[in-house]
């Protein structure tokens, strides 16, 4: 838990939450299907597709595009029904593609100017962004793309600039915090805002502690512009569930600090010793760092 926090923040923002949530419960859900699909997550690459029965978008390109169209038909979902990309920051492991995406496919790339300008030094970027493919989003100036409703906001990372997204669409809730180094209380306002839940677990605390990584790295990693480590993604959540968030999707697992049920079991662990039932009153799965994850359907 951060120490930017206190208690009595935690008590009036789960109020705020939960009243929002209701509102959306009850004024916004409709028969919309909502898909979403991790095509990758960790420090090799990053890609998520979150879309409607009929088109969608990605959060981050941080893998081939042979591989990012492959895992799409595999699902039955084809390159072109991407409306547009939104890039959390500009690291490799989330610009991969991007380049190639915007000016030979023509998907727009949305991010903060800072980012953009980040993405077009990075050497990476094999393929640079023109204006043709460029687009401008404002930390918490909500957009909207058809029946998405979008807004960045800002996370502690290293990055030139760094955001988090929070996605409206057909009632429902998701926000999206794939790489930050500690919780602020805006991280915190969207995460308690979330139905689905995509947050990082990127560290366990002695894996890193006895791994071989070299000092200076390992102080980067578990600094407040680094990683969030198991523990500390595990004890946020569980002293602000509430009733609205569905589903948690553990993100950017380390290859070499962490293990999918290490990470799985801490948070698992947290929740029940605060009476919350994984399974029962909410879902909780880790996303694989190569591999497309489960397809999940909202109906």
């Amino acid at each position: 838990m951060s120490a930017l926090w206190k208690e009595k923040d935690f008590v009036y923002l789960r109020s705020f939450c939960f009243r929002k949530q209701k509102a959306l419960y009850n004024n916004e859900r409709n028969c919309m299907k909502i898909k979403f699909l991790s095509l990758a997550s960790g420090s090799s690459g990053n890609c998520y597709y979150l879309g409607t029965d009929t088109y969608g978008i990605l959060i981050d390109a941080g893998i081939g595009v042979r591989t990012i169209k492959k895992h799409l038909k595999d699902y039955g979902l084809a390159l072109e029904r991407v409306r547009a990309i939104f890039v959390t920051h500009d690291h490799a492991d989330h610009i991969k593609s991007v380049g190639t995406l915007g000016e030979k496919y023509g998907i727009p790339v949305y991010s903060t100017p800072e980012i953009h300008a980040g993405i077009n030094k990075n050497y990476c970027m094999t393929e640079k962004l023109t204006s043709a493919s460029v687009r401008y989003i404002y930390k918490e100036e909500p957009l909207q793309l058809e029946d998405f409703k979008i807004t960045a906001f800002e996370v502690p990372h290293d990055g030139t600039d760094n955001v988090g997204y929070c996605i409206e669409a057909g009632g429902r809730v998701f926000s999206f915090l794939t790489d930050l180094g500690c919780i602020t209380p805006t991280a915190a306002k969207y995460i308690c805002m979330a139905n689905h839940l995509v947050i990082e677990a990127n560290y366990d605390d002695e894996m890193l502690k006895m791994g071989p990584y070299p000092k200076h790295l390992k102080e980067r990693i578990a600094g407040p512009n680094g990683h969030m480590c198991n523990r500390a993604t595990a004890e946020f959540l569980a002293d602000n569930m509430h009733e609205g968030l569905e589903h948690i999707w553990l993100c950017h697992l380390s290859k070499d600090n962490n293990h999918p049920e290490l990470a799985l079991k801490t948070v698992e662990l947290i929740l029940r010793g605060k009476g919350i039932c994984v399974g029962k009153d909410v879902q909780l799965a880790a996303l694989k760092r190569n591999t497309p994850s489960e397809y999940i359907v909202l109906e």
